[in-house]
């Protein structure tokens, strides 16, 4: 999954003598393990709301990246920003009232059971504590992941993100799950073969003398080809990792902070209580801040055996990022936004299905849009290299979306949530002369 619409060695020929000269540059400074978006990679310079730029002065429009989620140089945030670094930056050993209003903030926007923070610097830290704070409190490593899930960077949390690719081992303590497949499952099929594949998993930790340790999953399924339903479907799931006493974590870096536009919180639509929620990536809109947010039992437990600090985690500037995001978020509506630009991109698309049959299936909740690309309609095959060429005829004509799943097959479409109904049509009329073209 990781290689889908990446730029490759043998695109490199294509591009102009000056690509070619910075491509260059980065690979001797940088080394091989970055990868580049598309198959003419592009060079961007300044970003505003929902636009990008390139040095020439092109916009595109994008429709992907979810980390600047109230849009890109929002100035409340960096307003925010630059006023808190011109006067104190520390760590969370020294009292700070920005951390603790953030903290109290954030945490109110949760169920009552999840009342406390812990704050680092990104999502895949996170996602290291919380295995962390799962080992401690349950004495188990075992732990379940989606078969195509992405959860991070750290040795730790590699070991449990397979969509990092076949030469990323899994741990020997890590088992997979094959997410819902909405296409091609009815609800009922999908909430209880999902809920049985969490106990065979467990059941296999159990033979192997692994005590299970944690159920974690994307609340979205992103990286799965992007699963919002049915709702209700993680139940059966969770029910079994609690009777054998393991955790439940729902990792919120991608759908948290409204994108879903009906629940604030992805976990919410499945109307599970998670122990552990994971958060990242749109939290301080771009500014690096992540943590998680925790059941008061759990962190009572965990800190009788153990203390934790982090120099930048949750330091006052990040605090002061976190404030301002929450701030717009509230005054501009743009959950409320989420829901009401989503259903109107997922009724375009739905049109744009009835005018090409490549397009299988369109789903998705709030601003978070996944597009089942197929070659037979009937039969439901999945179509990678007709989503390679809409991926890339979309970013020629400057608008910026990408693809995942376990066939590489279904279109992923995040975009701002100040996304507005006058950038969708922008996207549906660029999708209409791409597949016009293919």
């Amino acid at each position: 999954m990781t290689m889908v619409n990446a730029f490759g060695a043998d695109d490199f020929a294509r591009l102009s003598p000056a690509e070619q000269a910075l491509i260059a540059r980065r690979e001797k400074v940088m080394g091989p393990a970055y990868r580049l978006f598309y198959e003419r990679p592009i060079h961007f310079v300044r970003g505003e709301g929902v636009f990008l730029f390139d040095p020439d002065g092109n916009a595109f429009l994008d429709a992907y990246n979810n980390v600047a989620s109230l849009g890109h140089g929002h100035p409340a945030v960096v307003e925010a920003i630059t006023r808190q670094t011109a006067i104190l930056n520390t760590h969370t050993r020294y009292l700070h009232e920005n951390v603790i209003d953030y903290a109290e903030q954030l945490t109110a926007t949760f169920p009552a059971y999840l009342s406390q923070a812990m704050l680092t610097c990104t999502g895949s830290e996170a996602n290291d504590l919380a295995v962390r704070v799962a080992r401690s409190v349950t004495g188990g490593t075992g732990i379940i992941v989606s078969s195509l899930a992405y959860h991070g960077v750290t040795a730790t949390v590699a070991e449990f993100s397979p969509s990092l690719g076949e030469s990323v081992n899994l741990g020997p303590h890590v088992r997979t799950v094959a997410p819902p497949d909405p296409y091609r499952e009815t609800p009922e099929e999908a909430r209880d073969r999902f809920g049985r594949d969490v106990q065979t998993a467990i059941d296999d930790l159990r033979r192997h003398g692994i005590k299970p340790a944690l159920l974690i999953v994307d609340t979205i399924f992103s990286s799965d080809g992007v699963v919002p339903e049915p709702k209700g479907f993680l139940q059966p799931a969770v029910e079994a990792i609690r009777r054998t006493g393991g955790l439940f974590v729902a990792d919120e870096v991608q759908p948290g902070f409204g994108r879903t536009g009906d629940t604030m919180w992805g976990f919410e639509r499945h109307g599970v209580e998670p122990d552990m929620v994971t958060l990242g990536k749109p939290m301080g809109n771009g500014y690096p801040m992540a943590g998680l947010v925790v059941k008061p039992e759990v962190t009572a437990e965990f800190g009788r055996r153990s203390r934790y600090f982090n120099t930048f985690g949750g330091n006052p500037i990040a605090a002061a990022a976190g404030l301002a995001v929450l701030k717009v978020l509230a005054e501009e509506r743009l959950q409320d936004n989420a829901q009401d630009v989503g259903a109107y991109l997922r009724a375009g698309i739905s049109t744009l299905a009835g005018e090409f049959s490549c397009i299988g299936d369109v789903r998705g909740a709030g601003l978070f849009i996944g597009v089942e690309m197929v070659s037979d309609t009937q039969a439901k095959t999945p179509d990678a290299a007709i989503t390679t060429r809409l991926v890339n005829g979309l970013r020629e004509r400057r608008v910026l979306i990408s693809a995942s799943g376990p066939h590489a097959n279904v279109l992923k479409i995040r975009p701002p949530m100040v996304f507005s109904r006058g950038n969708v049509d922008t996207l549906i009329e660029a999708m209409r002369d791409t597949l016009q073209s293919l």
